[in-house]
């Protein structure tokens, strides 16, 4: 391994994948300096697998050999180093803590289910999706309806974890999510993410990672 690449910060990463997204805007953010390899999932590289056996993504590696593997670890991570628009500000407010755990732990399964009904036939999609909505979506249109961020009054790190996945959300019936009238607080923020120069810049299409040959893991 050469010296450059030893004081490299390296991610490996998905492009659609939300739990990236999330790091990805977090670095940025923060200023780190970072190569990102993009993965192809039905071909993740050795060096992925030797970092952390899971294989999950994202994955960071930093310089001295850290391996974050969590993507809010990679969020937090990267804020703790630089947060210039201050998105750590309500890291200790519980009510905002518990939209992530419930983002994460609630919803995350529920939106599965949803985007892949034809494989959960035990419910309809309707039902599927009316599920995601009572346990997340729709709680969060009521903190929205209150207040312009998850955060607050500014956007902060919560809005930045729990958007791509309600961004996945919209995506699975994009007509419905458009016009129904009840998540209209849910809409303009995910507009406002989705159209940000932050989400724009870490959204560029990437060539697939391979790993160079002769590649001496762990060195």
């Amino acid at each position: 391994m050469t010296a450059d690449a030893r004081s490299t910060v390296v991610l490996y990463s998905f492009r659609r994948c939300p739990y990236a997204i999330r790091a990805r805007i977090a670095l940025h953010v923060a200023g780190v300096a970072v190569e990102i390899r993009e993965v192809a999932l039905r071909d993740k590289p050795p060096s992925l697998r030797a970092l952390s056996p899971k294989a999950t993504l994202p994955v960071l590696q930093l310089p001295d050999g850290l391996v974050l593997d969590e993507s809010l670890d990679i969020l937090l991570w990267a804020l703790q180093q630089h947060d210039p628009l201050a998105w750590l500000a309500t890291l200790q407010d519980d009510r905002v803590r518990q939209w992530v755990w419930r983002n994460d732990e609630n919803f995350k399964p529920l939106l599965d289910r949803y985007k892949y009904a034809s494989r959960h036939p035990e419910m309809s999609q309707l039902q599927h999706r009316e599920r995601a909505l009572q346990a997340f979506v729709g709680p969060l249109e009521a903190c929205l309806a209150a207040q312009p961020f998850v955060c607050g009054a500014q956007p902060g790190w919560a809005d930045v974890a729990v958007f791509p996945f309600v961004r996945q959300f919209a995506m699975v019936e994009p007509a419905w999510f458009a016009q129904v009238a009840a998540l209209a607080a849910v809409r303009r923020w995910l507009n406002f993410w989705c159209g940000s120069a932050w989400f724009l810049a870490v959204m560029g299409k990437r060539p697939v990672w391979a790993d160079p040959e002769r590649h001496s893991f762990g060195r």
